[in-house]
């Protein structure tokens, strides 16, 4: 049984501040994704990026202090990589996909769409290269993790109706959603579980949403369906704090 845990940590430096290793330390997953990391390896101290019994990956944004993923790994992966393409790189450091034996794990920060409409079109775009890249490697067992920037479902949010015309519950944006899935084999791994509103792994700080827990479910682990009958538990990790997101974790048999 493995166990993977993604999160958008808003910050590494600020999360280490904060704690986030003596949290690492204590939950000691399998596999840790991180999204958001806003900086680049060399602005790290040593303990951010050497962990025993860990192996650490880093894709960064030509942008200091914005964007960023970060993988840490205990199993040693066949190949690294931070694009889905060699002609299509990554310069916003939203992609890393880690290729092991039986698996390929996905760490994706998607972007966000609300930066007006350049910002949207890229967003989409990015869904559809990431379809591509899932239609071309279904061979895999695929786990895929991050921060989708998207709430599916009007259960996916606290006030649906009141944000049906804001990037991150449009209709194209969830259309997308529903593409990923069908197309790609993909299920989302706390709707097996979990089919309950009022579960959310994203709060707006300057509101003090999460102290009213009005928030939104925009971060996702999906998992090819060849591993449905492997998955074994998917959680929201709601009580963690030092980000406005939370962590989530799935457990699978692999």
């Amino acid at each position: 049984m493995k166990t993977f845990i993604s999160w958008n940590i808003n910050g590494i430096r600020a999360g280490y501040r904060k704690g986030f290793l003596d949290w690492f330390n204590k939950v000691s997953p399998d596999i840790l994704a991180l999204q958001e990391t806003k900086a680049h390896p060399d602005q790290l101290p040593p303990d951010l990026t050497i962990l025993p019994n860990y192996f650490s990956y880093f894709s960064s944004a030509e942008r200091k202090g914005y964007s960023g993923v970060a993988v840490y790994s205990k199993i040693k992966p066949d190949s690294v990589d931070n694009s889905f393409s060699d002609s299509n790189k990554d310069k916003e450091g939203r992609i890393l996909i880690l290729t092991f034996k039986n698996f390929k794990f996905i760490n994706l920060y998607y972007p966000n769409g609300k930066g007006g409409p350049d910002r949207l079109k890229y967003k989409l775009e990015f869904y559809g290269e990431f379809l591509e890249y899932v239609r071309k490697n279904n061979k895999y067992n695929l786990i895929v993790c991050g921060d989708v920037n998207t709430a599916h479902t009007e259960i996916d949010l606290a006030h649906p109706k009141e944000n049906e015309n804001v990037s991150g519950f449009l209709k194209v944006e969830r259309e997308w959603l529903d593409r990923f899935i069908k197309d790609g084999n993909l299920i989302d791994t706390f709707r097996k579980f979990n089919s309950n509103p009022g579960n959310y792994t994203w709060w707006d700080m300057k509101s003090h949403a999460r102290d009213r827990d009005v928030g939104w479910r925009i971060d996702y682990f999906y998992v090819s369906e060849s591993l449905k009958g492997r998955l074994k538990n998917a959680r929201i990790l709601k009580t963690v704090m030092g980000s406005d997101h939370c962590p989530i974790s799935i457990d699978v048999d692999i």
